[in-house]
This record gives structure tokens, C-alpha cells and sequence, in this order.
């Protein structure tokens, strides 16, 4: 089975740069967005063989997922069932015959950390929601998470130190995540490999230089490990600041 994620940063504007060509290749079983900064009825989507569901924030143009699938889901639910967080379009919740699947496009700290006390309420919060989910099923979630894991999943770990995506505080949460049974795909297969990221500054000719930061992730309950068969970065893809990842499970 294969499952991709992909932040477009704007899904009407990457429809022109080559989304459907993609999407088309890729063929997968279930592809997720995040930050599709879309309202209902602003976009339609012909996906033949695909069921859609969408979640839109309240504000206008601003994050906001989807996920299309091949396999109908058991149930479907969107947001984490707290209304101080369900307001932004961020979570969509697919129940599968023996896993969730989750897309998630996790809030940003924002300049100068202005939003890191409320990120770190998010993270206890998401942690809770699926280790709620997961006493009755294993659980895959993917998405943007706005945090480069490791130094290694950054070009320059010194100088982001205390910058959004990059603090103490961030990389703490995602390591308390991992610690309580769950896995991060691609350093699982790829635990030292360095220089592959999935966002690039538009600023700088970042992508150019390659740049990046790795903060977008599958990520994966320990009770899975052995369905796990690759990660994968698509960095050759482009049409946003960020690329498309991928897990593939048997």
C-alpha cells in the first residue's frame, strides 16, 4: 500500500504547476494534503476511483487538509473533538479495517515564537488523541509537523536554533511522541542519511543550495514496524515550498 503526503501550500495554485501529473503517477492507495487554503466549492477535484474528504479552517485562504483514497473508510471525523483547535482545518481522521489514518498540518510557532505556547498545547493535546485512537487501532499520521526532528534534518541546526521549527521545545514534543510507542518512518529506514529535506525557503535560492528542512513525516505506531517497506522524500517534485513524502506498508 502506498501513501503520500504533500503540503501544496495552496492547491489552486500548484494545480498549474503540475499537481495532476503527479498525483496521476504516484497512484496511491491514499494521498494526503495540507494547507490547501480553500473554502468549499472553490475547487473541483476529478479523481475517478478516489473517495474525498476536505477540511477547511473558518479563516479565509489559511491551512486547511484533504485526503483521497482508493479504500472506503470505516468512518470519518475531522478535527481532534477540541474546539480551540478545530477551528483551522488541520486534522482529518480516516478509521481503515486495522489502522487510522490521520493527515495533519501542525500550527506553526510564527515569527519571534509568538504561538510556541499555544504549539505546545497542541502537542500534548494531539499526542492524547491518538494514543486515544490507538488503544483501539494502530495509527499512521502524516503531514507537515513543523518541526526538523534532528540536526541532521536541517542545513543550518546553529543558527535555527531558537527559531520556529527548530527549538528546544518543538523537538522535545516530537521526541516524547516517539517515546510513547511511535515511529518516524524515514529515519527508521534512513537513520543517518543527510541533505534530504522536504521544505525549502522561497527566500535565497534555498532549493537551489538545497537549503531545507525535513518537517514533513509519516509517522507510525510501533505495532506497524513490521508492515513498514520504505520512505521515500520526493524532492525532484516541485509546484510548492514544500515536497511530497511517502510510506509504503505491506
Amino acid at each position: 500500500m502506498k501513501l503520500v503526503s504533500w503540503n501544496v501550500n495552496g492547491l489552486r495554485a500548484v494545480m498549474g504547476k503540475g499537481f495532476m501529473d503527479f498525483f496521476s503517477a504516484a497512484d496511491a492507495d491514499i494521498f494526503c494534503l495540507q494547507e490547501t487554503k480553500l473554502q468549499e466549492g472553490q475547487i473541483e477535484m476529478d479523481l475517478p476511483g478516489y473517495y474525498q474528504y476536505w477540511n477547511y479552517a473558518e479563516k479565509k485562504g489559511y491551512s486547511g487538509t484533504a485526503v483521497f483514497t482508493k479504500i472506503k473508510p470505516i468512518s470519518v471525523t475531522y478535527g481532534i473533538g477540541m474546539e480551540e483547535h478545530d477551528r483551522e482545518g488541520r486534522v482529518i481522521t480516516l478509521e481503515f479495517e486495522d489502522f487510522y489514518f490521520i493527515t495533519v498540518y501542525t500550527p506553526n510557532s510564527q515569527d519571534e515564537l509568538k504561538r510556541l505556547e499555544y504549539r505546545m498545547k497542541w502537542e500534548d493535546d494531539f499526542l492524547a488523541y491518538i494514543k486515544g485512537l490507538e488503544e483501539k487501532k494502530p495509527v499512521i499520521y502524516a503531514g507537515d509537523l513543523n518541526v526538523a526532528r534532528l540536526e541532521i534534518d536541517i542545513k543550518n541546526p546553529k543558527t535555527n536554533r531558537r527559531n520556529a521549527g527548530f527549538t528546544d521545545e518543538e523537538r522535545g514534543k516530537m521526541e516524547n511522541v516517539l517515546a510513547n510507542g511511535f515511529i518516524d518512518t524515514f529515519r527508521y529506514f534512513y537513520p543517518e542519511k543527510e541533505s534530504v529535506y522536504s521544505w525549502w525557503s522561497y527566500r535565497f535560492k534555498a532549493r537551489e543550495r538545497n537549503a531545507g528542512w525535513r518537517i514533513d513525516y509519516f509517522i507510525a505506531s510501533r505495532g506497524l514496524k513490521d508492515r513498514l517497506k520504505d520512505a521515500k522524500i520526493h524532492t525532484d517534485i516541485l509546484g510548492s515550498d514544500h515536497c511530497p513524502v511517502e510510506l509504503d506498508i505491506v
